[in-house]
């Protein structure tokens, strides 16, 4: 509930004594009274400034609504909409042909979306588009304003506001020549455009030509809303066919190149939308055409967090080819993504890790990719970051792709594989990444060198850990891994002392191994056997719980299987 200060409250009742004896002047007093009121910081419209005043003749129904309205006024403004009787009153001055009776409404208007908390019911919005129509340019700043205001607040519905016809005022006011004007109806149609429905609204109205013309506004707050509604906009793909032919691209291209971090980041993340169809691409990446491309990797060394995290999502977007990867791995484009692994941004290094996830996968960038400088990193990762699943889980595909290639010994020699090891610990079982750890130090595990690295990091909680792994059934892919990364450590005296503790647990999961019905399975579980029962330890308690009988009967049951194997090849030959 808002109340006005003494002195507002005595030069309202001063101003009502005199519109009684002077009602000729009544547009001059209503004006130089809500001015005074709006500079009040009762009212905290500290901003705005002497306006000059008009005497328009009024009509005789104008002057009765007006000496209404201010009565209502008396009383004292309410943050709440308006009644019936009184709302009469304000469509009444909204739709006048006197400026100044518009100028009342729209002040109005504006004090309410400061200070209301309420939504505004359909009724009141009516007269905003005899207001956003006002030939005024005080009317049309006011007016845009207070809608901002509403639809920022949440306090207008966005689908409403284009269905009760507002949105080609909107538009409209685009092409005004008031940078103030045009910055408000800038912030509407990018507020209005977070609406699946409203995007394809504004781009069926021809909303998107006005919009790229202020994108190269030179007031850097009409350029600010006009590239974030073209940000809006690239949400849906249909509209992004309407930008690309209206020639946003090149547009979007050179506001990378922006001072402000604030347009670099909307024309990015534009570009990223847009990128995320590859139809878009050959329009984007021209032949001998690489500006976009070296601006984004630019943009990497960005000082500004989103701005480098969202060059990281367009590159990522654009990687669909072996060729376009190419072209930014010889950009040099390695040396800023390991800078940007050891961000303090989180999302910095998710989208940069991500990226590079991708370069990884093509055995061409593998070489590079298997340097020295990003091997560190990488372990260096994991080792800080063991707790984060985006981390763990695309460090292990990059480890396991760059292990895939000629450069497996600098994977092996690297703090990959203790950062691999030591995620195990602290990466819950339901986690997506603990199959990619898993996946990889199993690939790994199959050199004899990474072996023996494996070894010497392993201890009891690794050991316990891996164990446990091997052993639950609700995961079968980490369940596999693990038994094949401890199948392939057997023999190693130090993993041999350290197996011996848990042999109870091993005995558990290749009895399920060995009845499981995959084959992969119960081949991994006979052959971990096979080498356990060279220790006497094992042996024994392997006598003790008739592994060997289970045995047998997997030896029937494969038995079986062959001869229905070769009764059914024999049928097919004859």
């Amino acid at each position: 509930m808002g109340q006005l200060c003494g002195r507002c409250m005595q030069l309202l009742q001063d101003f009502v004594a005199f519109v009684q004896r002077m009602s000729s002047s009544l547009v001059h007093g209503i004006k130089e009274c809500l001015t005074l009121i709006s500079k009040c910081s009762c009212l905290k419209q500290n901003s705005s400034k002497a306006r000059q005043l008009y005497k328009p003749i009024l009509q005789p129904h104008e002057r009765v609504t007006a000496q209404e309205f201010l009565q209502l006024i008396e009383t004292g403004f309410e943050m709440s909409p308006l009644g019936k009787d009184p709302l009469e009153a304000l469509r009444t001055l909204a739709f006048s042909e006197n400026p100044g009776l518009q100028q009342s409404a729209a002040l109005y208007y504006l004090h309410m979306s400061q200070h209301m908390n309420v939504p505004l019911p359909v009724e009141h919005l009516e007269p905003f588009y005899a207001l956003l129509r006002s030939a005024d340019l005080e009317v049309q700043q006011m007016s845009s304003l207070s809608l901002v205001n509403f639809l920022l607040e949440g306090n207008i519905d966005k689908e409403l506001v284009v269905q009760m016809g507002l949105l080609e005022p909107i538009l409209d006011l685009l092409e005004s020549e008031d940078p103030t004007v045009q910055c408000n109806s800038c912030a509407c149609t990018m507020t209005l455009a977070v609406s699946e429905s409203n995007q394809e609204a504004i781009g069926a109205a021809r909303g998107v030509t006005p919009l790229l013309s202020l994108a190269n506004s030179y007031d850097p707050r009409v350029q600010q809303n006009a590239v974030g509604a073209i940000l809006n906009l690239t949400r849906s793909e249909k509209i992004q066919q309407v930008l690309c032919k209206e020639g946003a691209l090149p547009v979007l291209a050179l506001l990378l190149e922006s001072p402000d971090s604030e347009v670099q980041y909307y024309s990015c993340a534009a570009l990223s939308n847009v990128a995320a169809n590859v139809q878009h691409h050959e329009a984007m990446l021209r032949p001998g055409n690489r500006f976009l491309l070296r601006t984004l990797i630019s943009l990497l060394s960005s000082s500004v967090d989103k701005v480098s995290s969202q060059a990281c999502v367009c590159l990522r977007n654009l990687a669909t080819s072996a060729d376009i990867q190419a072209d930014m791995v010889a950009e040099d484009i390695l040396p800023k993504l390991c800078s940007l692994l050891v961000s303090g941004s989180k999302d910095v290094r998710h989208a940069s890790i991500a990226l590079l996830w991708i370069l990884s996968q093509h055995p061409h960038n593998q070489d590079a990719l298997a340097c020295a400088e990003l091997l560190q990193s990488l372990g260096m990762l994991l080792s800080v970051h063991k707790r984060d699943p985006v981390i763990v889980g695309h460090a292990a595909c990059i480890i396991k792709n760059l292990s895939l290639s000629k450069n497996r010994q600098r994977v092996i020699e690297s703090p990959c594989v203790e950062g691999l090891l030591q995620t195990m610990l602290s990466t819950d079982t339901q986690e997506d990444s603990l199959h990619y750890v898993t996946s990889c130090l199993a690939e790994l595990a199959k050199q004899e060198g990474a072996t023996l690295r494996m070894v010497q990091w392993m201890n009891e909680p690794l050991t316990k850990c891996l164990v446990r792994l091997a052993g639950q059934r609700e995961h079968t892919e980490p369940s596999f891994q693990a038994a094949s990364i401890i199948q392939h450590m057997i023999g190693h005296e130090k993993m041999m002392l350290l197996l011996k503790r848990h042999i109870g647990e091993i005995q558990a999961y290749l009895k399920n191994f060995l009845t499981h019905q995959e084959i992969r399975f119960q081949q991994l579980g006979i052959s971990a056997f096979c080498r356990l029962r060279e220790d006497p330890e094992f042996s024994l308690a392997f006598r003790k719980s008739q592994m060997a009988k289970l045995l047998e009967q997997v030896r029937q049951q494969t038995e079986e299987t062959q001869e229905l194997l070769r009764a059914a090849i024999c049928h097919e030959d004859s």
